[in-house]
């Protein structure tokens, strides 16, 4: 099959043979008939497939005898709304429509926080067909009024899981409630749970599933390996593998924000071409960290599960888990980024005791072992075990493997001690002895009796509490005064 026997225009047609694509994805083959008819789409499968391009060419499709060169927005309403959870998988989408629409007169933009919003307004206004938008700025632009929803005659969520996973449930319920009830509606995922069926239900009518992967599952292309490491030796194995010159590129992911900063420049010391890319970053920040990942300026991007999805390099070869996600879902959507299109990848997971938990979970999940390889000097702890609950306890590491153990308390304190020295000062005083040498630690005795009667003959003299009178000069009636 060929895109040519999918019904497509030629206009879109050129545009696909000009990427240098010719027969479609599994997806993308089962997905554009579907649309095209109008039908209610869910649609599933693994991250890498072509799930973009399954909505986008048909969607071109259904709204081209719609489309107008006329400079009036009257003739560009808002036919067509993608939403994408982040930034860059809005961008990734906007790209696609782009690129698929380029020899139509089809309008297209992109909506998104992080930025200026007045730009934005202004080419809303001019007229747009199709509006890919995150969620949150989306509303933005319903509170400025800038946007209008009367037009639109298909409505696509992409990446729904991740929107219920980052919150957006809310949003995406308000968006739904203003769109025309009579829509086309697709919903396309990566992974399906009850809580995306929940919102099919909501937003779909009489939807036709679309799997053409079993769910979840991760592509054969990909090879899988873990590397047990004590928690404080991931920086120096990470390191040490980066410099081994093995890992040409890699996506390198942490579960916090302030983790993968910390990361970022502690690589940047070691002398590593590091960049990091996260919620925390400006849009073009992210922008510019891409690009110079993309054009090979940057040998180790460092990431959040927030990132993890957009992200499309080309030939990918690594992805590597600094730290495995608490979902094992995501990190279905992690190592997604590599062995894209049938081509290869490589999978690298550095997993600490506490961790096994989580890997466990995602073998169950991808339905097939990792294979767990120990680095010379970067063991785990003592306490690693696999599985969880194996009473087999491991062999302690060296005592001198300097980064994969981080030494005891006590063996860090014997180290900064210092041996003694005669011409140091002498050591500090006891601080329960005062300056006279009165004992505060001993218990306190009167040397003088007290509660003597007033005025009595023991009673020991008592000073005049008034100030001495002075001679007062006789101009004033000091002197000789009487009364």
């Amino acid at each position: 099959m060929t895109f040519a026997d999918l019904g497509l225009a030629p206009e879109l047609l050129r545009a696909v043979l000009d990427e240098g694509y010719t027969k479609p994805t599994p997806i993308q083959a089962q997905a554009i008939p579907l649309v095209i008819s109008g039908k209610d789409i869910m649609g599933g499968a693994q991250t890498g497939t072509g799930k973009t391009a399954a909505f986008t060419l048909p969607i071109l499709q259904r709204i081209l005898p719609f489309a107008s060169s006329s400079p009036s927005p009257a003739k560009h309403p808002v036919r067509a709304l993608i939403l994408a959870p982040t930034r860059e998988l809005a961008m990734q989408v906007y790209e696609s429509v782009k690129t698929y629409s380029k020899h139509t007169p089809i309008r297209a933009m992109c909506a998104f926080g992080g930025v200026d919003i007045r730009p934005q307004i202004a080419e809303l206004k001019k007229g747009v067909e199709i509006l890919v938008a995150t969620p949150g700025r989306l509303l933005d632009h319903v509170e400025n009024k800038s946007v209008s929803f009367n037009s639109v005659q298909a409505l696509v969520l992409d990446e729904a899981d991740r929107m219920l996973d980052m919150g957006f449930v809310p949003d995406v319920t308000r968006i739904l409630n203003m769109l025309p009830a009579q829509r086309q509606s697709l919903l396309f995922s990566a992974t399906f749970s009850e809580e995306i069926k929940r919102l099919a239900d909501t937003m779909l009518k009489s939807p036709i599933l679309i799997e053409v992967a079993r769910r979840n599952q991760v592509s054969d292309t990909i090879t899988h390996r873990v590397h047990p490491v004590s928690e404080y030796g991931k920086r120096g194995l990470l390191t040490k593998l980066l410099k081994s010159g093995e890992i040409r590129q890699c996506i390198v992911f942490c579960r916090t924000k302030q983790g993968c900063s910390r990361l970022t420049r502690e690589l940047q010391r070691a002398g590593i071409k590091a960049d990091a890319i996260h919620g925390d970053k400006s849009q073009l920040e992210r922008i510019k960290a891409l690009e110079a990942f993309k054009g090979g300026e940057t040998d180790a991007l460092i990431a959040t599960d927030v990132a993890a999805r957009g992200l499309d390099v080309d030939d990918l070869p690594y992805v590597i888990n600094y730290e495995l996600p608490h979902t094992p879902e995501d990190y279905v959507h992690r190592i997604g980024r590599t062995g894209r299109a049938g081509k290869s990848g490589n999978a690298i997971s550095l997993v600490s005791a506490h961790e096994v938990g989580y890997l466990v979970d995602i073998e169950k999940l991808i339905k097939r072992p990792i294979e767990q390889v120990e680095v010379a000097g970067f063991e785990p702890e003592p306490e690693y075990e696999y599985p969880p609950g194996n009473k087999k306890k491991r062999a302690a590491p060296p005592a001198k493997a300097p980064v994969a153990s981080r030494p005891e308390r006590s063996e860090r304190s014997d180290r900064h001690e210092r041996p003694e020295r005669s011409d140091r000062r002498p050591a500090r005083r006891n601080p329960m002895i005062a300056a006279d040498g009165f004992d505060f630690s001993k218990p306190y005795e009167e040397t003088t009796p007290r509660g003597e009667v007033p005025d009595s003959p023991n009673a020991p003299a008592k000073a005049d509490p008034h100030k001495p009178k002075r001679v007062v000069a006789a101009l004033l009636g000091g002197i000789g005064r009487k009364h």
